[in-house]
């Protein structure tokens, strides 16, 4: 069987849709970081929607943590398969929108150039919410972080994400280059500010006048993205290498349903993204605010519920009609009632979410949703339980997931699997749980205690009752008992 290539591109007749442009033809204009399975089943593919018109805004595509995606797209001129799958359907197209993949630790001077290149005149981000390198409670950039000492103390490369691009900049101003700009499109509210705040407090603590020509010269447009992309299997490959007619060595599969919001604030222009399906607005806010408490605080709580129910998927999970009254009334009850989004039927949203869950061709993990949870709490849950709070409302259910991945944290769930904790505060998360259990309104109120992930809520002892008590419940009595009490 063919491996994927340009000459698939050339006499392929089979079932997947080529790209339908001159691949020859095009040019890079964006740099993306984190060149993982989201940004190919997302952004990616709504650039290569744009390339047949606009050929100068192809991707070049920067891994800064691992290798394997360079070794993998290299020897297919970086094609690949995007795979929509839904139910026993699956449509396949070949994205040609990547013309690189740059991996270049631990300087990461060939990404460094990339950006610093007069083509280059976006720079978009998927690094996920702890390579911001921020401290989660106060959003600052935690100086203190290894990285971030690393860097500061670097005169060639950068291994972070703030002081690499801060670098890059760095060398765009000394060479003379115009105003570029910088897309978060992480699961961070304000992830435009977000962004450029670490990266200004680094360059502030560099070089002021850095931070300076920063502030003059670059754009931090804020975005929201949104679709379901579970990590690529052999499974995955086989069936498509049957459907397709050629082997891919890393194709991507993702759900029908697909949303980019976009602040359309750019400082050296943008390919034309609305043509391309992406809602460009002067106030991303109200659709973060949504997809951030709707969705993936849902997919939070489902995963570390669902883990310790024993569900290895999120499809699996869902089909639990306790399981899946709880997350209804969550969002009826206690998430919607703190949100406003324009010309949105919030109700219809969680209705549809739940059914994109429900999506069994997707065979999403809930323990890879539960990674990092202690960068995604904050963003996901606390933000909405202040609001609770606020306004003298009980948040018991949102309370419930806080719990559950407290209750994740002790490193087994309610069958007895054990697993390891992934996590940025993993050692220090750990070692509260061997320290404190059995005992578990130590262990509860040790973490409770972090300050780091909680903030002003560590100090609230309404909150920190409901949670311990919803915790007590989880070790007692496992998750189904639990969710089933919060009716």
């Amino acid at each position: 069987m063919r491996r994927l290539g340009p000459d698939i591109l050339n006499d392929y007749e089979g079932t997947a849709r080529r790209p339908a442009y001159d691949r020859r033809a095009v040019a890079p204009g964006i740099v993306h970081l984190g060149i993982g399975a989201f940004h190919r089943a997302h952004q990616a593919a709504y650039i290569d929607e744009r390339l047949g018109e606009e050929p100068d805004w192809a991707i070049i595509g920067a891994s800064l943590r691992r290798g394997d995606m360079r070794e993998a797209l290299a020897p297919q001129d970086f094609l690949y398969t995007l795979a929509v799958r839904h139910g026993a359907e699956t449509q396949a197209r070949i994205i040609g929108a990547i013309v690189d993949v740059l991996h270049a630790p631990p300087g990461n001077r060939p990404v460094i150039e990339a950006i610093a290149s007069p083509v280059t005149r976006i720079v978009t981000l998927t690094v996920t919410e702890k390579a911001y390198c921020r401290n989660p409670a106060s959003g600052d950039l935690d100086f203190e972080h290894p990285e971030i000492k690393a860097d500061l103390g670097e005169t060639d490369g950068a291994v972070s994400v703030p002081g690499l691009l801060a670098a890059a900049l760095a060398e765009r101003r000394r060479r003379g280059l115009p105003a570029i700009t910088l897309l978060s499109c992480d699961n961070l509210p304000d992830n435009g500010a977000t962004l450029a705040r670490v990266v200004t407090q680094f360059a502030q603590e560099r070089d002021p006048s850095l931070a300076r020509w920063i502030a003059d010269h670059v754009a931090f447009p804020s975005s929201m993205v949104d679709r379901i992309v579970p990590a690529t299997t052999d499974a995955d490959r086989e069936a498509l290498a049957a459907m397709t007619g050629y082997h891919d060595a890393w194709p991507v599969v993702t759900e029908p349903f697909s949303q980019w919001v976009v602040e359309d604030s750019f400082a050296a222009g943008r390919p034309a993204l609305e043509l391309a399906g992406v809602i460009m607005t002067g106030d991303v806010a109200p659709f973060e605010a949504m997809k951030l408490r709707l969705l993936n605080a849902s997919h939070s709580a489902l995963a570390y519920l669902g883990v310790e129910a024993g569900y290895e998927t999120v499809a699996e999970a869902v089909a639990d009609p306790v399981l899946t009254a709880y997350l209804e009334a969550m969002m009826r009850d206690e998430i919607i009632p703190t949100l406003s989004v324009p010309h949105v039927d919030l109700d219809a949203y969680g209705r549809a979410l739940l059914e994109r869950f429900a999506n069994t061709a997707l065979k999403h993990r809930t323990m890879q949703i539960a990674m990092d949870g202690s960068q995604k709490i904050p963003q996901r849950l606390l933000g909405t339980i202040r609001d609770r709070i606020a306004q003298r409302q009980p948040c018991q259910r949102l309370a419930l997931a806080v719990a559950a991945w407290i209750r994740h944290l002790s490193g087994s769930n309610g069958n007895g699997d054990r697993y390891e904790i992934d996590d940025p505060m993993a050692r220090e998360l750990s070692g509260i749980a061997g320290r404190t259990l059995p005992d578990v309104l130590a262990f509860g109120n040790a973490i409770l205690d972090l300050q780091s992930v909680f903030g002003d809520l560590s100090g609230n002892e309404d909150f920190r009752d409901v949670v311990l008590a919803q915790l007590r419940i989880l070790f007692d009595d496992g998750a189904i008992t639990a969710m089933a009490a919060t009716r």
